[in-house]
């Protein structure tokens, strides 16, 4: 067929009219109602977590983070593509704060995946982001949740063995971490568009756990398999999930977006089960009950205008995202 019977009456080749794949992806992507793309990226989170306390056998857990932040970092200044120049020095010292904080969340979370059950090392961290949100709060009815919460936390002590100080304190740490990305998140805002904090911040948190990830992972980080789940762990962990979000918090309203986050304790339980054959006991079910609940019971708010996504999310440094 010649390239003139290609064409239709409006004299333009059919094969130049037909849409390119970015504009399919894009309507595929906004056919699928955007509550799966939080709990996709919840279960990607959750997965990549599970899959790293498997590799911990053969790589410990700071150089399986580093891994991590390393790939995050990569991928992410690939998408951002963040402008260096004219940035102040309080916004390089947002940016590594934010950084500092975020490297500190994962790895003393993933210190504390290789010590105690996933599912409880992730419902004691979400501690921190529950208290953002009801620190300042003015409603009654958020005495409840705290009470909720600490119920939760006192189930948690009636430990079977399968808990250890150590790993609460990792948990915990883990907590008071992402609280502070949390706050520095709304900083990071302001001064960046996008991810370009978010991937500046990476590349800082993985300068940051370099030393002891490297050190502590030696001659296996040169091995292809180590490195491909490495590279694997990175990917669901990191980066499937903010650009899943992203893409929910351009259709979903941020209190609809908080709600649904905080189903990450019972995810990561449910994970730890099926993955890692961690079998939790009913008080620690429990417990993990009581602060979804309580998360729910917090995040949940009269509909209000567009506002930034809930402090707990992990983009919420980017509530209007610019092109992935």
């Amino acid at each position: 067929m010649s390239a003139n019977a290609a064409a239709d009456s409006s004299g333009g080749p059919i094969w130049a009219r037909l849409p390119s794949g970015t504009g399919v992806l894009r309507a595929a992507g906004e056919s699928i109602p955007p509550t799966w793309f939080v709990l996709v990226g919840i279960l990607s989170v959750q997965a990549g977590a599970g899959i790293a306390s498997r590799l911990f056998a053969v790589l410990p857990p700071s150089a399986v983070v580093w891994l991590r932040l390393l790939t995050s970092a990569v991928v992410l200044l690939a998408l951002a593509r963040p402008a260096l120049r004219g940035r102040s020095r309080a916004d390089w010292m947002v940016a590594l704060g934010f950084g500092a904080c975020l490297a500190t969340m994962n790895f003393a979370i993933y210190q504390s995946f290789a010590r105690i059950p996933l599912g409880i090392a992730v419902t004691i961290e979400f501690l921190g982001p529950l208290s953002v949100a009801l620190i300042g709060s003015r409603r009654r009815i958020d005495l409840l949740w705290v009470l909720l919460a600490g119920t939760g936390v006192v189930l948690l002590g009636r430990s079977d063995g399968t808990v250890t100080a150590a790993g609460v304190l990792f948990a915990l740490l883990a907590g008071a971490a992402w609280a502070g990305y949390i706050l520095l998140s709304a900083a990071t805002g302001r001064r960046f568009s996008g991810m370009s904090g978010l991937a500046l911040a990476s590349v800082a948190g993985t300068l940051l756990v370099a030393p002891a990830g490297v050190a502590a992972g030696g001659s296996a980080l040169l091995d292809p398999w180590v490195l491909l789940i490495g590279l694997g762990i990175g990917l669901l962990s990191s980066v499937v999930p903010y650009t899943l979000e992203m893409q929910a918090l351009r259709r979903m309203p941020p209190r609809v977006f908080g709600i649904l986050m905080s189903l990450e304790p019972a995810a990561a339980a449910l994970v730890g089960l099926v993955l890692l054959g961690e079998f939790l006991s009913l008080w620690q079910w429990l417990a993990i009950a009581c602060v979804v609940a309580a998360s729910v019971g917090a995040t949940r708010r009269p509909a209000e205008p567009k506002r930034p996504p809930r402090a707990g999310s992990r983009t919420a440094e980017a509530p209007e995202p610019g092109p992935d």
